[in-house]
């Protein structure tokens, strides 16, 4: 993948960035062999896709080896689930996790709705928040 290329937000290639960098975050975090989650992610509104998903992305992490599969079912949950509008989704990835507007902006969303998280996101360990920044810049 181009350290530099950006895509636009929501397309196939923008989920493949978003799914390469997550996986490449997991393999440096010293995850034990033992270490197994499911992170999902949908837009609530999300565009159709082949084969009954919508926008969105599965991440697992199965036996430390993490892996990841663009679009998901409507009733697709994870260990961590995440459900969230695309204007919400586009909103926070402009902004970067140090910026006191993205905190503030999360909490809009979870409390209007446009956001949802079920499941305990902590699991997945501190190395995620880097890579939202990552995402930001490669975003367009």
């Amino acid at each position: 993948m181009d350290a530099q290329a950006k895509f636009r937000q929501g397309t196939a290639g923008w989920f493949e960035m978003m799914g390469t960098l997550m996986c490449e975050a997991a393999l440096h975090a010293g995850l034990t062999l033992d270490f197994n989650l499911t992170l999902v992610e949908r837009y609530t509104d999300g565009v159709e896709l082949a084969g009954g998903h919508v926008q969105g992305i599965r991440f697992d992490i199965i036996n430390g080896q993490p892996s990841f599969r663009i679009g998901v079912r409507r009733d697709e949950r994870g260990d961590v689930t995440i459900e969230i509008t695309a204007r919400a989704a586009r909103a926070l990835n402009v902004l970067r996790s140090c910026d006191p507007d993205y905190q503030t902006a999360l909490q809009d969303f979870q409390r209007s709705g446009e956001m949802k998280v079920g499941g305990d996101p902590s699991r997945l360990g501190r190395w995620l928040e880097t890579v939202h920044d990552l995402i930001v810049e490669r975003t367009i």
